[in-house]
């Protein structure tokens, strides 16, 4: 277009040729700012990943390798109890299976490729390393490396123009290497690397920041005439896939089933709703509290999917937690357990959590809100089979970290098994979705019917009175079978 305008620029006037080269100078810069966002927007792509070790000076080092379509930035630190590496990168798409880095995914281990493809490995299989990767935050991807013990580690990014593999900005390896150190040495590398998150996380203004003891409550919350704010908090997320089954994975399938059960909360207009995450995010477990907290939550969902390996695979069925100090059985301490460590799977230093209030009020406050979220896991439960299967035994409790909010009536539900080649047609299928969440938006719909009068729609404030139609039996935990 430029070539057109100069060729016919010298039959205008000086006033058409002034025009004509405003035009063609603000097409050139409109064409460099173009290209200069597509530059920005595309991240770098990561198409194959691979396990390779090596006889170096001090002995044996293990090296994971990925295969880039451009060099990034790593930025490296180890973190103890339990051992394990942490790689910060600016955003990355990951273009390689999510299973890989499970050392038991199969035998004799295999190289990764773009779009889940894969080729055998070189004879001798690759050694056992279990690892993860996947999005933060936005703009911020990382990948966790669970270290054998006390190790030496280093991250380092190469750009190899001379390969292209098809790709426009040619091939680069970025590849992190393990080694084994003395103790002393490690645990000295490990508090540098608490101290440095620590620090990232106070500059930070996204999820990893950590949650502030006190929290102001949403303002509208406490007015009585306002709709009661429900937030579904799907578990897990980003570089924390959760547990997996087949092709399912337990992250994408709790985000699904949430925007399910938002729709018709909303379009009941009786509702408000909020979600911990509406994407591939990663949210530590006490951000989660603080979300709710902080919005002035009526009622907390989390929604998590199960897995089982062996002959315990051929369980299935839902599953409505609450909070307790003590569990209700080995199973429900086993999934407290495993879901309590979201934060350590994904490179997050844990962090002492702030001390109860030893206050009558507050204690009165937290007794109240867990018998509310009893209430609510009873009527979960009941509308739950209806349209889909309950566990055998479906009602359980345990130390949830994400339960723990003192004034959010809490509940985690498990909402099935991926082992379970049943449960996992299901949780995969939009119209079982669909029909689920609608008994789940009427076990909502029976808990506020019920509320007492008068009741903050915040949280349940009044420690004397109880819903319409419910016995001090009700409000009790479930017992033990």
């Amino acid at each position: 277009m430029m070539r057109a305008l100069q060729r016919f620029s010298p039959k205008l006037g000086a006033m058409g040729r002034a025009c004509v080269a405003l035009l063609a100078a603000g097409l050139a810069a409109g064409g460099a700012r173009g290209e200069g966002v597509a530059a920005k927007t595309d991240p770098v792509a990561a198409y194959e990943v691979r396990v390779e070790t090596a006889d170096v000076a001090g002995g044996r080092q293990t090296r994971l390798v990925f295969t880039l379509n451009a060099c990034v930035a790593p930025q490296a630190y180890v973190l103890d109890q339990p051992a394990r590496a942490v790689v910060d990168l600016p955003e990355v798409k990951f273009l390689i299976d999510p299973s890989h880095g499970d050392p038991a995914r199969d035998a004799p281990r295999r190289r990764h490729h773009a779009r889940g493809a894969s080729h055998a490995s070189s004879p001798a299989p690759d050694p056992a390393l279990s690892y993860r990767f996947g999005r933060l935050s936005a703009g911020k991807s990382r990948i966790i490396v669970d270290l054998p013990g006390p190790s030496d580690f280093s991250a380092s990014c190469v750009q190899d123009e001379g390969q292209t593999k098809g790709q426009k900005d040619g091939v680069a390896t970025l590849t992190l290497a393990i080694k084994p150190t003395d103790a002393a040495a490690f645990h000295a590398a490990a508090h540098a690397g608490a101290d440095r998150q620590a620090q990232d996380a106070r500059d930070a203004t996204g999820a990893i920041a950590p949650p502030a003891q006190e929290l102001p409550r949403a303002q509208d919350a406490t007015r009585l005439d306002a709709k009661p704010l429900i937030v579904l908090d799907p578990g897990h997320g980003g570089v924390d896939a959760g547990a997996r089954g087949g092709d399912a994975v337990e992250k994408t399938v709790v985000l699904d089933f949430a925007k399910a059960l938002a729709e018709p909360l909303r379009a009941s207009g009786r509702y408000r709703v909020a979600f911990t995450r509406e994407d591939d995010t990663f949210v530590p477990l006490q951000e989660r509290v603080r979300i709710a907290r902080k919005l002035g939550a009526a009622l907390f969902v989390s929604l998590h999917a199960d897995s089982l390996r062996g002959a315990s695979a051929k369980v299935h069925g839902a599953t409505v937690y609450t909070v307790s100090e003590r569990a209700s059985d080995s199973e429900a301490a086993r999934v407290a357990e495993s879901e309590n460590q979201a934060d350590a799977l994904a490179g997050v230093e844990a962090r002492e959590q702030a001390g109860e209030v030893n206050d009558i009020l507050f204690d009165l406050t937290r007794r109240e809100t867990r018998a509310y979220s009893n209430v609510f896991a009873k009527y979960l439960s009941e509308r739950w089979k209806i349209a889909a299967t309950l566990n055998k035994n479906p009602r359980r409790f345990a130390g949830f970290v994400v339960l723990k909010a003192p004034d959010v009536p809490s509940v985690l539900m498990e909402l099935g098994y991926l082992s379970s080649s049943e449960d996992s047609a299901e949780l995969n299928s939009p119209q079982w979705r669909e029909k689920a969440a609608a008994q789940a938006a009427l076990a909502i719909d029976d808990f506020f019917k019920n509320r007492p009068q008068g009741a903050s729609q915040g949280t349940y404030q009044g420690a004397s009175s109880a819903p319409a139609g419910l016995t001090p039996a009700n409000l009790a935990q479930p017992r033990e079978p």
